[in-house]
């Protein structure tokens, strides 16, 4: 088959829609405070192992006619009625700050031209009308004119749900927690590669679940490189384009040595740390070596229903981290994070922690010293409980991909030999660089246009 398997039957489930309907098939899936299911690692179009949705089903477009519109002068917004019922209310600001002619909007760029110094924050309107060809045409009273095509009018709604659907189309914030139970979902490299199909549900499985294994890479460096391309570009550290992860004299990583690896996240010390990693198996050891992750938004949706207060300390309380060396070239960084990024809403947003890097320094009060440790330890805990950690075991040719935000991972101790030394290639990217990657696929694919 031309499509992969994977794509085939993972693309449908993943696919986002901007109806509501499609919003709640969303929130269907393992969302916080939800026991979390078993993930198959081939994923279907419709569920998770019977239960649960891993996103919302793809639902075709629905044309919004206008019936009616109307300018409420008082309130300085302009009302859409749609012909389903449906009310829309813009502000008279934002419709002409938003104004799509040539004049205020570069169009081969998508750029706004109007300057905000030009921008009348406090006018009215002279004539609001829908069109024959059912547009929305708006007169100022500098006799300027406006006019908007009713599909991108209803996406930008000012409603909640609408808003929320949108900030879901263009972000897709929604994850699948999961435990032990995670059968890793999997897909072909050279069809990634190869195939736009392939490469969506790919890049919609990494956000949604935060790891994807490819099978089938060649066995030779080079090739997270030839998969960087397939998004974009690599990210630059102070490690290189590209890092190789072997035992190293002197080794200037914990991760260039053969002992064990406690889970954590990648580079910490840095204040924009890589979103995205890749990692790809050039040789296994003789013994060892097994590969562990878990997920740590959802261990620290587990911290804060277990234990509030660690949960608060660790996202608020901001530790020092560190990494001195010489690699790509000489380094010597220094970061303050909170162990958990929580956004406006209290959402996890980021996880940032790596034990072998967390400074001796620690700019804390004395009386917080304490509970900042009682809370890392609980933290951790819950990290290491069997029943959260999903292990696996890297083999020649194998590549993962996985959310260097959200997943924490680690390595078991290993014992190589003069013919079979373990190697992994490995390399960084942004999630602004993949999420770009991933709604050109999306547009190529379903000809989705925000």
């Amino acid at each position: 088959m031309w499509m992969s398997t994977f794509s085939r039957l993972a693309l449908p489930a993943l696919q986002r829609s901007t109806s509501a309907v499609a919003c709640q098939t969303l929130r269907a899936c393992r969302r916080p405070g939800q026991a979390a299911g078993p993930l198959p690692s081939r994923l279907t179009s419709v569920q998770l192992r019977g239960q649960h949705t891993l996103g919302p089903a793809s639902l075709p477009l629905a044309r919004h006619s206008v019936r009616h519109v109307r300018a409420l002068d008082e309130e300085r917004l302009m009302e859409v009625e749609w012909e389903d019922g449906g009310h829309s209310l813009y502000p008279f600001t934002w419709l002409r700050d938003n104004c799509q002619c040539p004049l205020c909007t570069l169009e081969s760029a998508q750029a706004r031209k109007l300057l905000m110094a030009d921008l009348d924050i406090h006018t009215g309107v002279d004539v609001v009308e829908v069109t024959n060809d059912n547009k929305v045409s708006i007169v100022w009273p500098d006799q300027h004119t406006s006019v908007f095509d009713t599909e991108w009018l209803k996406k930008r709604c000012f409603s909640p749900a609408a808003r929320q659907a949108m900030q879901e189309e263009l972000f897709l914030n929604e994850r699948y927690y999961w435990d032990s139970k995670l059968r890793i979902p999997t897909a072909d490299y050279q069809e990634v590669l190869h195939d736009d199909k392939a490469a969506l549900a790919w890049l919609l499985a990494l956000r949604r679940v935060g790891i994807v294994y490819l099978k089938g890479a060649p066995a030779e460096q080079g090739q997270v490189a030839r998969l960087a391309e397939r998004i974009g570009y690599l990210r630059l550290t102070f490690y290189g384009h590209t890092w190789q992860v072997q035992d190293k004299y002197m080794a200037n990583n914990v991760a260039y040595t053969s002992g064990r690896l406690s889970l954590h996240t990648d580079y910490p010390a840095l204040h924009f740390a890589p979103g995205v990693q890749f990692l790809h198996c050039i040789s296994q050891a003789v013994e060892g070596g097994e590969s562990e992750v878990v997920d740590g938004f959802h261990m620290a949706e587990q911290l804060q229903r277990e234990d509030p207060m660690a949960f608060r300390t660790l996202s608020s309380l901001r530790v020092d981290f560190t990494d001195t060396g010489m690699d790509y070239c000489d380094f010597m960084l220094q970061s303050k994070k909170c162990i958990i990024d929580v956004d406006a809403e209290g959402r996890v947003e980021r996880i940032n922690y790596n034990n072998a890097t967390r400074d001796t320094v620690l700019d804390l009060p004395l009386h917080q010293v304490q509970p900042f440790y009682r809370s890392l330890r609980a933290y951790v805990d819950i990290m290491n409980r069997p029943e959260n950690v999903v292990t696996y075991r890297m083999e020649q040719g194998d590549l993962v991909t996985f959310d260097n935000w959200r997943l924490l991972h680690g390595r078991r101790s290993y014992i190589s030999r003069p013919d079979m030394l373990r190697h992994l290639e490995g390399a960084y990217l942004d999630w602004d660089e993949v999420m770009s990657r991933l709604r050109i696929l999306r547009k190529s694919v379903h000809g989705d246009n925000v």
